[in-house]
């Protein structure tokens, strides 16, 4: 096999595991897992074929649930609106601007997925399963990093399922651990929302009612308020605060 293609497999592989977690739950002939001749085990033509053929409709789900790209943009959409300009920056900007600092900050679980998994699958070394059974691992772990144990367990009670006594990721399932973890990332960047919506809100307050006490009811406080708040967000070097602060949360672990 060429090393275009094992490229383009593990990924496929890599991006599809959730779906095929879930399937695997029940006994669909689509998704079975056949005996190689050396022993080892490879999957069928079909389930190849269906990783190809909902490739585009997975990867978007994929790399906005299983990364920090979540958090990111609601933050940055939170912070346009506490500006008071929904339309700037524009949402190729923040989509854009979300993207690259996840790509930030999921480097070294990209590092760690090419140098432990990828680069053996590519020599060789280890079959493709154990090759995309070992490359979850790292985003497993990711995710239950940033989930909290609350939200987990309302899973595991809603699908009826004893938690494991150690909160380790290869004992999660995925059907659990992604909806988990993408509730856990709402959560957070509401709250983190929250807290810059504060000093916004004051100045549009202490405008309105500066506003109210000349008696310029008819002037909007918000055309007023706007060029204070932007002072205000450009020093504190505002978007170097922000933008820190994101992917400190989730370097320490939110």
């Amino acid at each position: 096999m060429k090393a275009t293609t094992k490229r383009v497999v593990f990924a496929l592989g890599i991006l599809l595991l959730p779906s095929i977690a879930l399937a695997g739950q029940f006994d669909l002939e689509l998704l079975k897992v056949l005996p190689d001749n050396n022993g080892a085990q490879t999957y069928s033509v079909n389930i190849q074929i269906l990783a190809i053929m909902t490739l585009l409709t997975m990867l978007p789900a994929m790399v906005l649930m299983m990364t920090s790209f979540t958090r990111i943009v609601i933050v940055l959409a939170i912070l346009r609106q506490a500006l008071g300009m929904p339309q700037t920056p524009s949402n190729q900007i923040i989509i854009g601007l979300s993207l690259f600092l996840s790509f930030f900050i999921m480097t070294p679980i990209i590092s760690e997925i090419n140098n432990n998994v990828l680069q053996p699958y590519m020599n060789d070394k280890i079959d493709q399963k154990t090759a995309l059974t070992q490359a979850v691992l790292p985003i497993k772990k990711f995710m239950l990093e940033q989930t909290r144990e609350n939200d987990l367990h309302l899973f595991y009670e809603l699908s009826r399922t004893n938690a494991p006594l150690e909160e380790e990721a290869d004992k999660i399932p995925l059907s659990i651990l992604l909806p988990a973890f993408i509730t856990s990332e709402l959560k957070t960047a509401f709250q983190i929302g929250f807290i810059i919506f504060i000093p916004f809100l004051i100045i549009d307050l202490v405008v309105a009612s500066v506003l109210m006490s000349m008696g310029m009811m008819m002037m909007s406080p918000l055309i007023v308020s706007l060029p204070f708040k932007l002072m205000l967000f450009v020093l504190v070097d505002g978007w170097n605060l922000l933008l820190g602060t994101l992917a400190t949360s989730f370097i320490t672990g939110g």
